[in-house]
């Protein structure tokens, strides 16, 4: 049991450290606004995966298998989510080319707490998460896999997902990190905006 909760952790932070969706939302989220907002996209992102785990458990890549229209409806959805995003921030980046970043949006934001909520979304639309839990972590979790394995499993890959994004939210809020993205938000934000397009994009044709 020791080498399967071994094995599994491994294979689950190569996963969580590979750039992706969840990764360029809570490193830009941290930059751009506060650690406290990248922490609700934390919490988002956590339940993301408690979703994402929990579905796997019961057999997410055989569901995938025999509903081969729901596997659609996932990819094109979630490509569609991460286009908006990726809109989203392409649009900041074009208005901040064109005038100084006003303060006053990143407070409505905040006061709001969407952050939370996109986090969720990210993660759920987030490609890496179709393939690993689809894939990946199924193989992991046979018919030979015990109910306390499963259980374990479902609460190690949740705690470790929380663990990463709030490193990666801590070190993207430090000051200097802040002053850098200050100086180059619509570059930055550009480039994120692309990505996310690019993550959509790929979602969807790859279906």
């Amino acid at each position: 049991m020791l080498i399967l909760f071994l094995t599994v952790a491994s294979v689950h932070l190569i996963a969580l450290m590979s750039p992706g969706p969840d990764f360029f939302f809570v490193s830009q989220t941290a930059a751009s606004r506060s650690r406290k907002e990248a922490m609700l996209g934390v919490l988002g992102i956590s339940l993301g995966i408690v979703v994402w785990a929990g579905v796997a458990l019961m057999g997410l890549h055989l569901i995938l298998q025999k509903m081969a229209w729901l596997h659609q409806i996932i990819m094109v959805g979630g490509g569609l989510y991460l286009l908006w995003m990726g809109w989203q921030l392409l649009r900041s980046a074009r208005q901040q080319h064109q005038q100084p970043v006003q303060t006053e949006a990143q407070v409505e934001l905040s006061r709001h707490g969407r952050s939370f909520l996109k986090g969720f979304l990210t993660n759920l639309s987030n490609p890496k998460a179709v393939i690993y839990f689809g894939s990946v972590f199924s193989l992991f979790v046979g018919d030979d896999v015990g109910a306390a394995e499963r259980w374990g499993l479902f609460i190690l890959i949740i705690l470790e997902t929380f663990c990463w994004f709030s490193l990666v939210a801590c070190v993207f809020a430090l000051p200097a990190v802040r002053r850098g993205y200050q100086r180059m938000a619509k570059w930055i934000d550009g480039t994120a905006g692309v990505l996310f397009a690019g993550f959509g994009i790929h979602l969807i044709i790859s279906r």
